[in-house]
């Protein structure tokens, strides 16, 4: 199983979004590196799901159930999207700060490479990141 930290606009779609239709679509990537990301998705991975404007802050986690086809929403064929189902909300928001200071997270992707929407993250750190969000 692998892990993953999903970047959403919460006006464009957000986590109590998800909660309310239960699954959705994740389209619209346009980086080559986070498309791969999706490309590597494994249907049951385990995904954050990170509002990336207003407070920033991961809400809650999702599941992949489908695995990367063609993006409709792209004329290219190169483009992919997954599908993914609501899993959990955090019992309180994981906030971009308390992710910057925390010891255990020096590396996070999240943080090294603030532009990608779609980061691979290791166990250890969906341990911690549940573990501050618990």
């Amino acid at each position: 199983m692998n892990y993953w930290i999903l970047k959403s606009e919460p006006t464009a779609y957000s986590f109590e979004d998800l909660i309310k239709d239960g699954h959705t679509m994740w389209n619209g990537v346009r980086n080559y590196q986070a498309r791969n990301n999706l490309k590597s998705m494994k249907v049951g991975d385990l995904c954050f799901i990170y509002h990336s404007v207003g407070p920033k802050e991961i809400v809650g986690s999702a599941v992949v159930i489908k695995e990367a086809y063609p993006d409709p929403t792209s004329p290219d064929l190169n483009w992919v999207a997954v599908d993914i189902k609501f899993d959990k909300q955090l019992k309180k928001p994981v906030t971009l700060q308390q992710l910057k200071i925390h010891p255990e997270l020096p590396g996070l992707s999240l943080v090294k490479q603030s532009r990608l929407s779609v980061c691979p993250i290791s166990k250890s750190e969906w341990n911690i990141i549940y573990q501050l969000g618990a």
